[in-house]
């Protein structure tokens, strides 16, 4: 096998969706399924992405939500079979790639600023 073919192959086995364009500071809700048993569901998880990392086939993306009083942050891969889709519910003004700062606020000091267009 040369060396584009194996390329070729390798992008056939990781077949990439059509996301969205998001970056930190975004408000998204990701659907993805769960396996329970034989059952499959669809949950949605809803937050604000903190970072994405990572190129290509390995890219990753953070999103932190507020369960009651406790934050949950969750990574997603970007090429994952799981993920159904992603929706952008606002876009947010920041000034950083990685906005880890918001885990230290609470309240009203936690809110994003939103983006008009």
């Amino acid at each position: 096998m040369s060396k584009p073919a194996l390329m070729q192959f390798v992008d056939t086995l990781t077949n990439s969706k059509e996301l969205p364009a998001f970056k930190a500071g975004d408000t998204i809700t990701v659907s993805y399924k769960i396996k329970e048993g034989n059952k499959e569901r669809i949950q949605q998880f809803q937050g604000v992405v903190l970072q994405r990392s990572g190129s290509g086939t390995t890219a990753t993306f953070t999103v932190r939500k507020m369960s009651g009083n406790i934050g949950v942050e969750r990574i997603f891969p970007i090429n994952s079979p799981f993920i159904e889709k992603v929706e952008v519910n606002k876009r947010g003004v920041v000034r950083r790639a990685r906005i880890f700062y918001l885990r230290k606020l609470t309240g009203k000091k936690a809110r994003i600023k939103e983006r008009r267009f």
